[in-house]
């Protein structure tokens, strides 16, 4: 896990002003997060990055004189360290989702997100950790698996009870929710928790986004 130092030094860029503030009001309330500066373009989005020694860029999609993939693209190339980018938008569009992995963003979020959420999505990316909306995971998962072709564990997927691989597959469809999962499958959110506890142990991995890729690679969907 990579250290973070405090305070999380954050770049604002969107277009929207009353995004802007919204973001700035969002991560300044939580504490432990600096705001660094507020920009409306791409192109300065890059020039104050580079000037400000940033941690966290949140980077909209959409910005006049370039896109927020890029300029993140533009900025990932700077030699020496680089912050972490998260593009956000408001909808989980395959096309937006592709130009940011490929880009080097570390996240994908929409702006629909709550202030606990964005601010969660913050202090992961200054981790080194990736960050992906609930509602983007499913396109994010199409395109990994577009990448990349399967790679079966057999062995971990013989593991896995009937109601585990239903529990991944939902996860691969981008269900993430233990209520949403519980409602799907007609069974209790306690059931759903045990069997996910269970699936991520045997498959060996830490969370229920790892889990999902996994699941994508062994073709539960």
């Amino acid at each position: 896990m990579t250290a973070v130092r405090a305070p999380i030094r954050v770049l604002i860029a969107d277009d929207n002003r009353s995004v802007r503030k919204g973001l700035r009001l969002q991560l300044e309330s939580a504490g432990g997060i600096c705001i660094v500066g507020e920009v409306g373009n791409g192109i300065d989005a890059v020039r104050v990055a580079q000037a400000e020694s940033v941690d966290v860029v949140l980077m909209d999609m959409q910005m006049p004189g370039l896109n927020g993939a890029d300029a993140t693209r533009q900025l990932l190339a700077t030699p020496g360290e680089v912050p972490a980018v998260i593009v956000m938008t408001s909808f989980a569009v395959d096309g937006y989702i592709t130009d940011a992995i490929d880009a080097g963003a570390v996240g994908y979020l929409l702006k629909s997100y709550d202030s606990d959420q964005v601010v969660a999505a913050v202090e992961a990316a200054a981790r080194g950790e990736a960050v992906v909306s609930p509602r983007a995971i499913a396109p994010v998962l199409r395109e990994f698996v577009r990448r990349r072709a399967p790679d079966p564990d057999v062995e971990r997927l013989a593991s896995l009870s009937p109601a585990e691989r239903r529990v991944v597959s939902m996860l691969v469809s981008g269900v993430t929710a233990n209520e949403a999962i519980a409602a799907a499958l007609h069974v209790s959110v306690h059931t759903v928790r045990t069997q996910l506890q269970s699936a991520l142990r045997k498959v060996g991995v830490a969370d229920r986004t790892q889990l999902a890729l996994w699941g994508v690679r062994n073709g539960l969907d």
